[in-house]
């Protein structure tokens, strides 16, 4: 599910700064399967089959989505705050610009295209 947790994303973004670089997990040797088990999964019984429609996919969405939202790296209050008054100040001045030119513009058509 999570590829790669917070503190490996961190040292990999950190070296730069003169952390050593994660060494990559080896992948495992592979293993023969036990020949039991690959007749048994060889047949889906009608149990499996109903499990993978319904419940199972749900549950496992659900966790695959818990699994992300650790990942996200959350802002900070100061972030959050001076983000908002970058929006409400830009809010403003766009707002400013649009009355002002909206009120040359009516000006220009009432006095001078429309005399």
């Amino acid at each position: 599910m999570a590829r790669t947790s917070r503190q490996q994303r961190r040292q990999r973004r950190g070296i730069a700064a003169g952390t050593p670089p994660l060494q990559p997990a080896r992948k495992p040797e592979p293993v023969e399967p036990v020949r039991e088990a690959a007749v048994e999964s060889a047949a889906p019984t009608p149990e499996r089959q109903s499990e993978g429609r319904s419940g199972i996919r749900g549950v496992r969405f659900v966790q695959e989505s818990i699994a992300e939202l650790k990942k996200v790296e959350w802002p900070t209050q100061h972030q959050v705050v001076s983000g908002t008054a970058v929006v409400l100040v830009a809010c403003l001045l766009v707002g400013t610009f649009l009355y002002v030119n909206d009120r040359v513009w009516s000006y220009l058509v009432q006095h001078v295209l429309l005399r």
